[in-house]
């Protein structure tokens, strides 16, 4: 691709997918924020853009890329979907778990000391109930739904009866969804000082905030999928099977 600064952060994510990591390293949303370009979301995150766009080209050259956003970009819709539940929809419940009972743990012995650690549990609590319904109806409702079009696009059939009229309806309310979930991310970074354990930390400390971070990782990686690759093809096979 030709890179510029004003190339979209979700453009540069969709064909150059090991920028995600450098986007993850300095804390540009390429996500929920995607569509903005590249300067403003660098402006946004407080570094250059032209360092950014350097690091980039040198990680496109040394050929450091995880093929899997591109792949998705023509396989089946049904393959990304259970691609996304087996790993990320799992992912977040087993970590929705276990960093609940690290917080207890770590609220209890540290929380008087460090009352931020307070903070960092209710909004994670706020985080996991969006979360659990979110998922639920993407699983049960909007998935089950894609994948029904797609097997009537492939078969040359009729759309399939939707109780939301267009995909457009769950889309764009999945994406608004998505934008709270980014913005308890973005609280549960600030008030945890960007994960910084403080020198008293025990190793539960360093534990919780290590695994926080990766649950934050992978949702960004997970909204991404979804936001950027999945529901715009869904929106696009909609319209072409309604052409038909």
């Amino acid at each position: 691709m030709t890179l510029n600064a004003t190339t979209t952060v979700r453009q540069v994510a969709l064909e150059m997918p090991n920028a995600t990591r450098i986007f993850e390293e300095l804390k540009i949303d390429y996500c929920c924020g995607g569509s903005v370009p590249l300067d403003e979301a660098c402006s946004a995150a407080g570094v250059a853009v032209d360092s950014v766009m350097r690091l980039l080209e040198e990680s496109a050259k040394a050929g450091l890329q995880n093929g899997a956003t591109t792949e998705f970009q023509t396989a089946p819709l049904t393959e990304l979907m259970t691609y996304i539940v087996d790993k990320h929809h799992l992912f977040t419940r087993q970590e929705m778990d276990r960093l609940r009972s690290l917080l207890d743990k770590v609220c209890s012995v540290h929380g008087q000391n460090h009352p931020e650690l307070l903070r960092v549990q209710a909004l994670f609590g706020e985080l996991c109930a969006d979360l659990v319904p979110h998922m639920f109806k993407e699983e049960q409702v909007l998935f089950p739904y894609i994948q029904r079009m797609e097997q009537a696009g492939r078969n040359s059939r009729e759309m399939p009866p939707s109780p939301f009229g267009t995909v457009r309806n769950p889309v764009r309310m999945m994406m608004m969804e998505h934008d709270a979930v980014g913005d308890l991310l973005k609280k549960l970074r600030e008030t945890s000082s960007d994960y910084t354990v403080p020198p008293d930390g025990c190793i539960s400390y360093q534990t919780l905030y290590q695994a926080m971070e990766a649950f934050e990782q992978d949702l960004h990686q997970h909204i991404h999928l979804e936001n950027n690759v999945l529901f715009p093809r869904a929106v696009e096979m909609e319209d072409a099977i309604g052409a038909l």
